[in-house]
């Protein structure tokens, strides 16, 4: 098929490499402008944009998509279909009537649970057991279109956001070549979401970010793993505030007030929570320092 493809960061590419994978025609690779990073603000192209060029596709970096010179541009492409994943811009109407065949998503939640900016985070927040991946029809409404297909998978209780997020891509990745082999062919099924059943994933904060002892044991683990990398979990110990990367539930119970540090050694830091049970914290970030393992922080810098 003639394929317009729209996506931005790593969870994208295994999108995009599955479709040149599968032999298709891609007429076009749509993703966010360059974006200065790291201390000398260098320009750095998007992941997707280096796949694309590795492969010697044509690259688009529209600033807006409401143009209309940007519009015609893309319809010059004649796209049968267009095929988005973490774009990070919503489509307007008019590009979404562009392509013959419509405009598909890879969205990483079993829709309509979890619609939204960030899908993975709020699943692994909210203590669920599993999620997975939607390739779904575009529409006006976020993430509100008929389903063509999905696939479900199992959180590991200490699964981190960043280790889902690959796990998801590659399935993403899988369903995706599925669908749009289903749709070349006509077989697609096309299946309306149950309204009544819709949940969001908004977007992260750094509100979300600082550790409430009181909360169990669970809710703080799911809390550290679910906001990794970005805006990272904090801790306060002796005036000086952490980032937490990482956390093990160790299965004890103490009878010590929320927030009570019982050991900081070899295994990490262990705390207990508002539920009796005892958090023990395996990866840190100080400040002006990089993020690593407790332990190594602690060598040198005793709390206790």
């Amino acid at each position: 098929m003639r394929i317009v493809f729209m996506g931005t960061p790593d969870f994208a590419v295994p999108s995009l490499k599955r479709l040149i994978q599968d032999g298709h025609e891609i007429v076009g690779v749509y993703t966010q402008p360059d974006k200065p990073k790291n201390r000398g603000m260098k320009l750095t192209p998007s992941p997707v944009k280096v796949v694309a060029l590795e492969h010697n596709l044509p690259v688009f970096q529209p600033k807006t998509l409401k143009d209309e010179a940007v519009q015609q541009e893309l319809k010059a492409l004649a796209p049968e279909l267009m095929v988005v994943a973490a774009y990070g811009k919503i489509l307007p109407q008019a590009i979404l009537d562009i392509p013959a065949v419509g405009c598909i998503n890879v969205h990483s939640s079993l829709l309509p649970k979890y619609r939204g900016a960030a899908p993975i985070n709020w699943a692994i927040l909210n203590g669920e057991s599993e999620t997975g991946v939607t390739i779904m029809h575009v529409v006006a409404a976020l993430d509100a279109g008929d389903i063509i297909l999905q696939a479900a998978t199992p959180i590991d209780l200490d699964e981190s956001v960043e280790q889902l997020h690959d796990r998801l891509a590659v399935m993403g990745a899988e369903l995706l070549g599925q669908a749009v082999a289903e749709l070349a062919a006509g077989t697609a099924p096309r299946i309306p979401q149950d309204e009544s059943q819709h949940t969001y994933a908004p977007m992260l904060s750094r509100e979300l970010s600082p550790i409430d002892w009181t909360r169990s044991a669970l809710e703080i683990h799911n809390q550290i793993r679910g906001l990794v990398p970005w805006p990272a979990t904090t801790m306060e110990l002796k005036g000086t505030r952490f980032k937490v990367f990482a956390s093990l539930l160790t299965g004890e119970n103490e009878n010590q007030p929320a927030g009570t540090v019982l050991g900081a050694d070899k295994k990490g830091i262990r705390v207990v929570c508002g539920d009796g049970g005892v958090m023990c914290i395996t990866e840190v970030q100080a400040p002006g320092k990089k993020r690593m393992k407790a332990t190594d922080y602690l060598r040198g810098h005793p709390i206790l």
